[in-house]
């Protein structure tokens, strides 16, 4: 699904994003896809520049945040679960390469086991940490720009 769909899981994130941590509409992040437990989103370039006219890095570490958060609202969602608080407890980046033009923040699923061990966790004691990767890379590429892993806490 796409943010195009009206009433998509994406579209109805992207709504989320821009009301709770309205910091989202003034970056220009756009959820783009959220497809097969994978969410994209869309950070542009110009209003994220910084002096070398590439994208900041606190925005790229905002973006890599966002796309774990994002992805655990979604498929928290999904898995019927709306009673939990989602916050980023730590991350850690790199940023290996320069981005110089609009990028895509991807987060994955991580393995079966560690989410139904994740969802077991919050419905027995009403508190929960997930790992979760994101990378970022420049529009049309492959290559990673920045790699994130984020520690996220469901808790009620």
């Amino acid at each position: 699904m796409t943010a195009n769909e009206s009433g998509s899981p994406a579209q109805h994130l992207e709504q989320v994003l821009y009301r709770d941590i309205p910091l989202t509409r003034h970056m220009g992040v756009k959820v783009i896809q959220w497809q097969d437990h994978r969410l994209h989103l869309h950070l542009p370039l110009a209003p994220n520049v910084n002096h070398k006219s590439t994208l900041f890095g606190g925005s790229l570490y905002c973006g890599a945040v966002l796309a774990g958060w994002g992805w655990l609202y979604l498929r928290l969602k999904e898995a019927g679960i709306d009673d939990g608080h989602i916050v980023i407890q730590d991350g850690q980046i790199s940023y290996p390469l320069p981005v110089k033009a609009d990028a895509i923040a991807i987060c994955d699923a991580p393995d079966h086991a560690t989410w139904d061990r994740f969802l077991k966790l919050y419905q027995r004691r009403g508190r929960a940490r997930l790992a979760l990767p994101t990378r970022i890379v420049v529009e049309g590429s492959d290559d990673s720009a920045v790699a994130f892993v984020g520690q996220y806490v469901l808790h009620r």
